[in-house]
């Protein structure tokens, strides 16, 4: 059995004391009264100590405030030298080719320490503070003290605290609904995902909700775990972000993101929040490649750099499906970027997705479901179920769309939003009513907002709004 050692290195031995005895003593004496004490150590002497070998002298520990550790001994130092074992484990052929193999750096040692040998001094005797005399009650002249309020929550007697606190405690409530009936889903968090099956999925949060405001532009964000994730306890597929890129300054932009995992794939939670981080990465790089071809307009150009960022995205999102032991089609995902300049006088937004989504438009209480021009190029009207998706797809679909006016309001989802939107007619209504009345709405507000709930649509539902203000 291994001997637990004690402070100054050697096997724990009597002959060493413990220098928080003294310490731990005096707080037990103040806390526990009653509590039989051991006998105190005898402390040596400064005439001892200074006739003491210089070597007793550094095995003496100095004085230590309370809850310090005591201090460790030098490398190579005698206790550590006359440590059972000590000696044939630095000597040892192992240790000699760990220290000497390429790349492990070497601690650096602390210089030397001495001690001051020193008289502990005396411990203080605790003694509670006295209480300050309480202050007098001032009021106006003529002015009748205030009644004490009562209950746990600080309300009257019989008075309810949504009446006493107002709109300060008042609540949302659940999400509305389309329709006369709710969905049959609760439309609350439920199940989990559990660690043991998947620690991925169980870091991932139920809801997410993200925001920001750059002069005149304003930016609200929200992703939700759809009702049937909840019910079957399986992770939020969906991801998004927001973030900047580029010089700061006028050379800035806002990139703006959401991603979609393949509901049929095994980690396109991963694959959908791994995207997010690429696009940020790679875009970045090309940043300014990318606000020039804004300035001039220039759709080729901006498609050029679109198709590098995606094709660099979808080779290192196979390549870690690779390492993982993993197919590459098991992190299917979707992708879709608006890139928004912060330079006021470039009123021009690129646009660029891998799969489906819905990039929508509300302008002047209008809504204009499908500005890019991509869900349904034949206009066949028939719902396709298939999707293209990295990183088996390496080229993106680009759009320039311009000009931003003052008052628009740009939403950039996930099919969880975009297909209900599209089909139903009083989810228009109520974000026509909350998103185009001129006001941005708080990030708690945005989130109940986005919640609307239309039955048989229980995918998770993710969405990114731009509001354009003045020039």
């Amino acid at each position: 059995m291994m001997e637990q050692e004690g402070p100054g290195g050697s096997g724990g031995d009597a002959g060493h004391d413990d220098p928080l005895q003294a310490v731990w003593q005096s707080v037990e004496s103040i806390v526990a009264p009653g509590r039989p004490q051991p006998p105190p150590q005898q402390q040596p002497s400064s005439q001892q100590l200074s006739q003491q070998q210089p070597s007793q002298q550094l095995s003496q520990p100095s004085q230590q405030l309370p809850g310090q550790l005591p201090p460790q001994q030098p490398p190579g130092g005698p206790e550590a030298q006359g440590a059972p074992g000590a000696r044939e484990a630095q000597g040892s052929p192992r240790v000699r080719e760990w220290q000497s193999a390429p790349g492990v750096l070497e601690r650096q040692s602390a210089p030397e320490h001495r001690p001051v040998c020193q008289e502990p001094a005396p411990a203080r005797e605790w003694a509670p503070a006295p209480e300050p005399a309480p202050a007098p009650e001032r009021r106006p002249a003529g002015a009748e003290p205030a009644p004490p309020l009562g209950g746990p929550f600080g309300e009257s007697a019989g008075e309810p605290v949504g009446e006493l606190l107002g709109e300060a405690v008042s609540a949302l409530g659940e999400p509305r609904h389309s329709g006369k009936r709710p969905p049959s889903y609760a439309p609350v968090p439920q199940g989990l995902p559990s660690a043991g099956e998947g620690p991925a999925a169980a870091v991932l949060p139920d809801i997410v909700v993200d925001g920001a405001a750059y002069g005149p532009l304003t930016v609200r964000a929200a992703s939700v775990r759809g009702d049937s994730h909840r019910y079957l306890g399986e992770p939020r597929q969906d991801a998004l972000c927001v973030t900047r890129i580029g010089t700061p300054g006028t050379g800035e932009m806002l990139l703006l993101a959401v991603a979609d995992g393949v509901g049929s794939a095994a980690r396109s939670h991963v694959g959908s929040n791994q995207v997010c981080r690429l696009a940020t990465v790679y875009l970045d790089r090309v940043a300014q490649a990318l606000l020039s071809a804004l300035r001039a307009d220039d759709l080729p150009a901006f498609t050029e750099l679109a198709d590098e960022a995606v094709g660099r995205i979808a080779v290192l999102l196979a390549d870690l499906a690779m390492h993982e032991n993993q197919k590459p089609e098991a992190y299917a995902t979707t992708l879709r970027v608006l890139l928004v300049p912060l330079d006021p006088a470039v009123r021009t937004r690129g646009f660029l997705a891998v799969g489906d989504g819905g990039t929508a438009l509300l302008r002047a209480g209008a809504w204009h479901l499908d500005v890019t021009k991509e869900e349904d190029p034949d206009g066949s009207g028939m719902i396709d179920t298939r999707t293209a998706a990295l990183p088996l797809t390496r080229t993106a679909v680009a759009r320039l769309l311009a000009p931003a006016m003052p008052g628009d309001v740009l939403v950039l989802c996930t099919d969880g939003l975009s297909t209900p939107l599209a089909g139903d007619q009083e989810m228009r209504d109520f974000l026509r009513a909350a998103w185009g009345g001129g006001a941005v709405p708080g990030p708690v507000d945005f989130l109940w907002q986005t919640q609307f709930r239309v039955k048989s649509y229980d995918d998770d539902r993710s969405a990114v709004v731009l509001w354009e203000g003045p020039a």
